[in-house]
């Protein structure tokens, strides 16, 4: 298992260092006119030359990578163009924020594709139906479209949540939940949509196998062998699928934050991209794939439990 834990970190170190070069030089191509647009369009030529000098971009781009890598190494990520604001410290407070919504909404999907997914695949008929169409619902319906319902109804005309704004877990918790609740239900409807058809699909492929007609020959109830042997059979491909989901949901998080006027990622991210802030970018691309490194680790090692064939391949 150590063994299998160190390739996964080492591939994920790999990984980190290829995205963070693609990335850097995709955001060199677009960093032509940046000094202008930090100093203004009425500046003249030469402080928009001086300007380029001193931000380094007259460098080589293998140059000013190396200059980034060996900083971002001892933790050092630079500072904003725009407003010379820590890159680290623009991002410690939105990190929690999205990180919130994000590992909110796949718990709860998790929780409810698992009930969904096993009801739908047991039952039949038209609780199975059922589990279908809002299966195909939470497909068709953009994230997007149902966070401004959700504000329109819960928070507008109900007055239930708060329609903006976000309250830190730290000052209030009953704040919390009301500033994340219809983030996260917008969030979870296309994650419980994919992973609810992947736990029903493998929990009837699951209780089709010859060890299952054996469990219940020995006299074992439906149940006990659903919980105890079919679900664990099942949790594999369930697990992939829920990886892929949360990958997604930072993306869609993106959008949601701005629906709901949260200080994320999200927000950052349009206005850093909206204004060419390479270091910021840069920080919030490094942000993102260490985030999804980790969730890839964890995802590895609970499969590898599931399954032990998982720590050979």
């Amino acid at each position: 298992m150590l063994v299998f834990i160190v390739r996964r970190i080492l591939a994920g170190i790999v990984l980190l260092f290829v995205i963070s070069a693609l990335a850097f030089g995709l955001l060199y191509v677009g960093s032509a006119n940046i000094a202008r647009r930090i100093l203004g369009q009425n500046a003249s030529l030469e402080l928009v030359q001086q300007k380029a000098q001193e931000l380094g971009l007259d460098r080589p781009v293998v140059v000013q990578y190396w200059d980034w890598l060996t900083n971002a190494i001892t933790g050092d990520l630079g500072r904003s163009w725009f407003n010379g604001q820590l890159v680290t410290v623009s991002l410690s407070g939105r990190v929690a924020v999205t990180l919130s919504l994000v590992i909110g909404t796949t718990l709860v999907s998790a929780l409810l594709s698992v009930i969904l997914g096993v009801l739908a695949a047991r039952r039949g008929g038209w609780i199975d139906g059922g589990v279908q169409f809002i299966s195909v619902l939470g497909f068709a319906i953009p994230g997007f479209l149902i966070a401004l319902y959700l504000v329109l109804i819960f928070a507008i005309n109900l007055g239930w949540f708060k329609a903006t704004g976000y309250i830190p877990i730290t000052e209030s918790v009953t704040g919390w939940l009301s500033s994340v609740t219809l983030p996260i239900i917008a969030l979870s409807l296309g994650a419980i949509a994919a992973v609810t058809q992947q736990v029903r699909g493998s929990m009837i492929d699951a209780m089709s196998r010859d060890y299952v007609r054996t469990l219940r020959s020995r006299g074992l109830g439906m149940g006990s062998v659903i919980y105890k042997h079919v679900l664990r059979n099942a949790g594999g491909p369930a697990l992939a699928i829920l990886a892929v989901q949360f990958i997604g949901l930072l993306g869609g998080a993106v959008i949601v934050e701005q629906v709901f006027a949260l200080p994320g990622m999200g927000q950052l991210t349009v206005q850093a991209g909206t204004q060419g802030d390479i270091p910021v970018m840069m920080g919030l691309v490094v942000a993102f794939a260490v985030i999804v490194i980790i969730v890839n680790l964890i995802i590895d090692l609970a499969q590898a439990a599931l399954n032990p064939k998982v720590r050979l391949s």
